[in-house]
């Protein structure tokens, strides 16, 4: 395997991961004002500043692959128009809120893939701030999609 290539391939991943972030606030300060829930404003709140200190990581492990610039993330600004539609088709709040929980999930789905992968690649490459950066935000991802779980079942009753 040529090491600059996959070398490469987590700087995209990093790249699509700032990206996402900027998508993911965006829509999580969307989201925060059609959410209902006190609960669920309060996760989505927490849950912002989470992903503040994601993109401080994924930045520090840029830093360590060399890399800088923008990224795209078609992936989460097609979910971000997605969780929008099942948002305004809501019915009723409580059902709003429980799409804005499952939106949520898919979200949190696709980070916590991302940040396995590239620890997964980062450790092959000996990128050991990588690592700790992606092994701490995957740890984080797990956790939040536990606790939206757990709120959908409350909120269902």
């Amino acid at each position: 395997m040529n090491e600059e290539n996959f070398k490469q391939l987590v700087t995209d991943g990093l790249l699509a991961l700032k990206a996402g972030g900027r998508v993911a606030a965006t829509a999580t300060d969307e989201i925060t004002g059609a959410a209902t829930d006190p609960e669920l404003k309060s996760m989505l709140e927490t849950g912002n500043e989470t992903a503040k200190e994601w993109q401080t990581r994924v930045d520090q492990a840029m830093s360590e692959t060399g890399a800088s610039g923008e990224g795209e993330n078609p992936i989460l600004e097609a979910h971000y128009e997605v969780s929008k539609r099942i948002r305004d088709a809501a019915a009723d709040d409580q059902t709003r809120d429980l799409g804005i929980i499952a939106a949520g999930q898919l979200a949190l789905h696709y980070w916590i893939a991302s940040f396995g992968t590239l620890k997964a690649y980062a450790g092959r490459l000996g990128m050991d701030q990588t690592v700790q950066a992606m092994s701490q935000s995957l740890a984080e991802a797990k956790q939040a999609d536990e606790q939206h779980t757990q709120l959908a079942t409350q909120i269902m009753g």
